[in-house]
């Protein structure tokens, strides 16, 4: 008899697995349908000998020096700052747009007191703030909005802007210095040893057992546990009864080089030319000395795997009548992307985690400052 069945080896699982065994004496069996742990942030050595992560590029970064101390318990960081150009124009241009990107664009030299003003200029105000085509708008114009977010967002979610809530787009900042960091966190890193070593250190715990390429239908009532946390999906938990929530996928397309770098950053971004959304360059990320390198182009997609839950009303709604169907689920825990249907970053999933095995346990530590719910 386990005392909690852990569905989902990811972020969210493998957190609460490793706080009830290790600080609550908790027998814990995590499951996962897939062949390892880690989840999407899984990472291995590709037939190269690059390390690759298998579900496109993770980066670390939090505010939370909480969080921070936390993973730390399970790996040495590698100082790492994200930097993104993007295909304009045949120009490659920073993103998050900064000054460098509107300089760039237009062909001026302006100072950022400047770029203020034309931006300001440029701007088309709304009286709400709704979609992701009005955070942008009302930011930088239609001109920008065009080239560098538009044709990206449709490729990525399938959907116009105009059609997605606020929250997708306003995670990206507008800046009128010269800072080309994609993200601003006072905690930027990688795992030394990768994502995959992080999360065997994490389960490795003589409460914790741990079974591999094990689907959730075929051992939910073959396998005796007292309470559960379920990461995956909660529509496919409650067999799709309202219905199905839309989910974004991802495809990828691996290439090696026998080069040391391709690219001058590890991602740049394609908004209009083709296809795929963006290309990773995995070398940049870890640091790793190798004769080869390897990228990988990402092409979104509605068939396979859940990545991204779609963040506009109708989903917005379906999610609610299973959250009211949740709370009548005893025993039963959601959390993670997928069991709260929320585009979560990685340091608010582990925040998340650590926060619901303190109240199902009945700890107090206030882990809600961590877990603003508008930022992966």
């Amino acid at each position: 008899m386990y005392d909690f069945l852990i569905v989902g080896a990811g972020f969210a699982g493998s957190v609460a697995a490793e706080r009830l065994a290790t600080l609550h004496n908790k027998r814990v069996l995590v499951i996962d349908k897939r062949d390892h742990v880690g989840g999407n942030a899984y990472d291995h050595l590709d037939e190269h000998g690059v390390l690759i992560h298998k579900y496109g590029p993770h980066i670390f970064h939090t505010n939370s020096q909480l969080v921070w101390r936390y993973l730390s318990q399970f790996t040495e960081w590698r100082p790492y700052e994200h930097r993104v150009l993007s295909s304009v124009n045949g120009k490659l241009l920073p993103i998050p747009i900064n000054l460098d990107t509107i300089n760039g664009y237009y062909g001026t030299r302006l100072n950022a007191e400047e770029a203020e003003r034309f931006l300001e200029s440029l701007a088309e105000p709304r009286e709400q703030i709704r979609t992701s085509e009005d955070v942008i708008i009302s930011k930088v114009g239609r001109e920008l909005y065009e080239k560098f977010f538009r044709n990206y967002t449709l490729k990525q979610w399938g959907l116009d802007p105009s059609e997605l809530d606020s929250s997708v787009i306003a995670r990206v900042p507008v800046r009128t210095n010269t800072d080309d960091r994609y993200f601003t966190d006072e905690f930027q890193g990688m795992p030394v040893d990768g994502y995959t070593v992080m999360f065997e250190r994490m389960l490795n715990h003589p409460n914790i057992s741990t079974m591999l390429a094990t689907d959730f239908q075929a051992v939910r009532n073959s396998v005796q546990y007292r309470e559960m946390i379920f990461t995956g999906p909660i529509d496919e938990f409650f067999d799709y009864r309202f219905g199905a929530l839309e989910y974004r996928s991802l495809h990828f397309r691996y290439e090696n080089h026998d080069a040391n770098l391709v690219q001058p950053v590890a991602v740049i971004n394609h908004p209009n030319e083709h296809p795929w959304t963006r290309v990773t360059e995995f070398k940049h990320l870890t640091g790793q000395k190798h004769s080869s390198t390897t990228l990988v182009y990402e092409y979104p997609t509605n068939e396979g795997d859940p990545y991204y839950p779609i963040p506009r009303a109708v989903n917005k709604e379906l999610y609610l009548r299973y959250r009211t169907l949740s709370e009548q689920a005893p025993g039963v825990y959601f959390s993670g992307r997928l069991g709260t249907y929320r585009y979560y970053n990685m340091d608010q999933v582990v925040a998340q985690s650590l926060a619901l095995c303190d109240r199902i346990m009945g700890t107090r530590r206030d882990y809600a400052a961590l877990q603003s719910v508008d930022g992966a």
